[in-house]
């Protein structure tokens, strides 16, 4: 059973990397498997990254306790959970709900990206391209190639490339199915997130102190900047400030001051954490300024080749190497030896992982070379 520390003080010192891997790995459900729905446990998790379409579902078998990829492609074909580019100007799974909030509050961000194109968008009425471009995706989904050429007869000197980026910025375009489904393939076809839920967006909130205490509460505890690194967004430190005193702080080992919820769970440094396969872009890896809760500083940069990201494996709850699927092998590739003990829970873990995801396909479980 895990043992777990709670503070209702102040301040409560110093919370070393296994302390704060820990506490983030409880919240992420990743200490345990939850018997959470996949909406719910998307709803908790503010989202899942899926830049690729079976991510979502990876991190959720990871997580979730008699996960099936159905238990997710369902609602998504239901219009519960939609893709739509969110935090740091990429494409998350989010609850309906959440799309229609989250994004007006990542829209500051977007802008700015917008204006990272202005050299391709000499002349371009933006107010007037977005009121196009909505009417266009509303008539008739359409693929961004589509809308780039529709966007450029209006526009015939404008960069095509920002034409349709600035779109994309300034609407919130999901992607419809059959995209995003387990097992049915699709090209991205874009409509506006109102039209596709049938209900308006919500008006951006006045502040971000609500999402500030969701994020700590599946990511924590945390500094500014690392819900910056999360979001996207710029100047939070405001919105920490105000909600100090509903909150608790600590310092890490580098004197960072991390914020918190009080009464969030803070499991004992030494609770075991199982092996765990995850997929590429999980945002567990991606969610802090500082990674090395997670990722061990000699592993920096191991889980990315260039723009490509790549599986990983947790051991102990940090990153401990890389996986991926060959057509009939789950094929492990471990950055140090791992020892009789933890090679075996390994491979308890991808046998699982394969019954869950891959029942009908028979693979065997190798051991790569490792990539000391």
């Amino acid at each position: 059973m895990t043992k777990t520390k709670r503070s209702a003080t102040p301040s409560a010192g110093v919370l070393g990397v296994r302390a704060l891997n820990r506490a983030t790995l409880e919240r992420q459900l990743l200490l345990r498997r939850s018997p959470m729905s996949a909406v719910d446990a998307t709803a908790h998790l503010l989202g899942l990254q899926a830049q690729n379409v079976k991510p979502p579902y990876y991190a959720l078998a990871a997580r979730l306790d008699d996960f099936t990829p159905e238990a997710l492609s369902r609602p998504m074909a239901d219009r519960e959970v939609v893709r739509i580019v969110t935090m740091r100007s990429t494409i998350h799974t989010h609850t309906a709900r959440d799309c229609l909030t989250l994004r007006p509050l990542v829209q500051p961000a977007r802008d700015r990206e917008v204006h990272q194109f202005r050299a391709g968008l000499t002349g371009v009425d933006l107010d007037r391209l977005a009121t196009l471009a909505r009417e266009l995706v509303e008539t008739e989904p359409r693929t961004m190639g589509q809308l780039r050429e529709a966007l450029l007869a209006e526009w015939p000197d404008a960069d095509p490339q920002a034409l349709a980026i600035a779109a994309r910025c300034r609407l919130p375009l999901v992607q419809i199915t059959p995209r995003g489904l387990w097992g049915h393939s699709g090209q991205v076809v874009l409509t506006t997130a109102e039209h596709w839920l049938g209900r308006p967006a919500e008006p951006a909130p006045v502040t971000p102190d609500d999402t500030v205490l969701r994020y700590l509460a599946a990511f924590g505890p945390a500094s500014v900047k690392d819900m910056q690194t999360w979001s996207g967004l710029t100047r939070l430190r405001e919105a920490f400030e105000r909600l100090r005193p509903r909150l608790v702080t600590f310092r890490d080992e580098g004197g960072t001051e991390l914020f918190d919820l009080p009464d969030a769970p803070r499991p004992d440094p030494d609770t075991p954490a199982p092996p765990r396969f995850l997929p590429e872009f999980d945002n567990l890896l991606l969610s802090h300024a500082d990674r090395t809760r997670v990722v061990p500083a000699e592993y920096r940069g191991r889980s990315w080749n260039g723009n490509v990201a790549h599986r990983t494996l947790l051991v102990d709850g940090f990153l401990a190497g890389l996986w991926r699927l060959d057509a009939d092998a789950l094929v492990v590739e471990p950055f140090a030896p791992l020892g009789r003990a933890r090679r075996e829970e390994v491979t308890a873990e991808a046998e699982r992982m394969l019954r869950v995801m891959h029942p009908d396909t028979a693979r065997d479980i190798r051991f790569g070379t490792v990539r000391g």
